[in-house]
């Protein structure tokens, strides 16, 4: 009975871990909804969230790739801002079609975060200080590209097509929010169901262990930057789509808040590790915070403000999640086993609902902070 008792505790705590941020995301929006009756339960207002903050979930879930493998890419802000106004440069001032500069724009993605993974694994510099150094010289370019001013488009404005591929709506819903939707799958599918993403949390948690059962480190690190390059090239077409306006200095207002979605987003869905579902979730909850916020009369201070104490916040909590999840493992691992309650809890376990028992890649990257 003690075994069966302390399991169902387990299992309750690990259900308030997975999905208390999806609860806090509700009774926000409970909570503004009988404070801004009139004003925020609407569609419009439903509209403009999934529409503003597209963007920032886009940025969040290119800056979880690298995370998932322990490195951080503070580069992504630069780059937004580098990919938007570059876009645009191509479009008006060098006459490129849309298509054929937002391809460019991608391969420029790529070729940025395959050098950031260079830098950080072969030349062994600090992830922090390399993506900084490399987001100082995308920040350099964007100025010189506009020559500090903003890149603005002809009379004629741009091609609606392009411009399309953000303000259009389907079955009633902002397309870039099927975009986040679209980009949170395959990132889910690419790191909770295929080898890449297993090599990765692996890589992060314990890059010994990762060495010593023979994954190419080097390679996956590179790999992990290049996507993470690739899709914040993304966010900045879509940027450039939005605003129609190349703006060299609009990248960083960007980069705190993609962060915060990425950590908080690792205390949800599965705590204690990095994953895509969980930084969707995460950016939900932000939208919904920032719009009461803003509902409400707030100083335009109060969102950095409440940008940096959530990140602060994500960060506690982002330790204190993989610090739980190792001393489960432990206590598991420790208990002895009970003839009945032992059968019946690994037959529970194995359950898509709970945590598996820790194999040999889980022992690795159980311990991702």
């Amino acid at each position: 009975m003690a075994a069966r008792s302390r399991f169902r505790d387990r299992s309750a705590a690990h259900r308030v871990g997975s999905y208390g941020l999806l609860a806090l995301g509700v009774a926000l929006f409970a909570v503004f909804t009988v404070a801004l009756p009139t004003t925020f339960p609407t569609m419009a207002n439903l509209t403009s969230m999934l529409s503003s903050h597209a963007i920032p979930a886009i940025l969040a879930l290119g800056a979880t790739i690298p995370i998932v493998a322990g490195r951080f890419d503070l580069s992504i802000g630069y780059g937004l801002g580098l990919w938007h106004v570059l876009t645009l440069q191509l479009m008006i001032a060098d006459g490129w079609p849309w298509a054929a500069a937002c391809l460019a724009v991608l391969a420029g993605g790529a070729l940025i975060g395959a050098i950031n993974g260079f830098l950080v694994e072969f030349a062994r510099i600090d992830s922090f200080i390399a993506t900084l150094g490399t987001g100082s010289v995308m920040y350099a370019v964007t100025g010189w590209t506009t020559h500090g001013g903003r890149i603005l488009a002809g009379p004629d404005g741009l091609p609606p097509a392009f411009t399309g591929l953000y303000d259009t709506e389907f079955l009633g819903v902002p397309v870039p929010a099927f975009y986040v939707l679209a980009l949170a799958a395959v990132l889910w599918l690419f790191l909770e169901r295929l080898p890449i993403g297993r090599y990765l949390y692996v890589i992060g948690g314990n890059p010994r262990a990762a060495e010593l059962v023979g994954i190419p480190t080097r390679r996956y690190i590179v790999y992990a930057f290049a996507g993470s390059g690739v899709i914040t090239a993304g966010a900045g077409v879509l940027l450039a789509a939005q605003q129609e306006v190349g703006n060299p200095s609009v990248g960083l207002d960007y980069l705190v808040p993609a962060f915060v979605a990425a950590l908080l987003g690792s205390t949800a869905i599965r705590p204690g590790r990095p994953n895509a579902l969980g930084t969707v979730v995460a950016v939900a909850v932000l939208a919904i915070g920032l719009a009461g916020i803003g509902q409400l009369g707030a100083d335009f201070w109060v969102t950095p403000l409440f940008n940096g104490v959530t990140l602060l916040i994500a960060v506690g909590l982002a330790g204190y999640s993989a610090r739980r999840r190792v001393r489960a493992n432990v206590r598991r691992r420790a208990a002895p086993p009970h003839p009945v309650a032992g059968r019946r809890e690994s037959a529970v376990a194995a359950s898509p609902d709970e945590p598996s028992p820790p194999s040999g890649e889980e022992n690795a990257h159980e311990r991702h902070p």
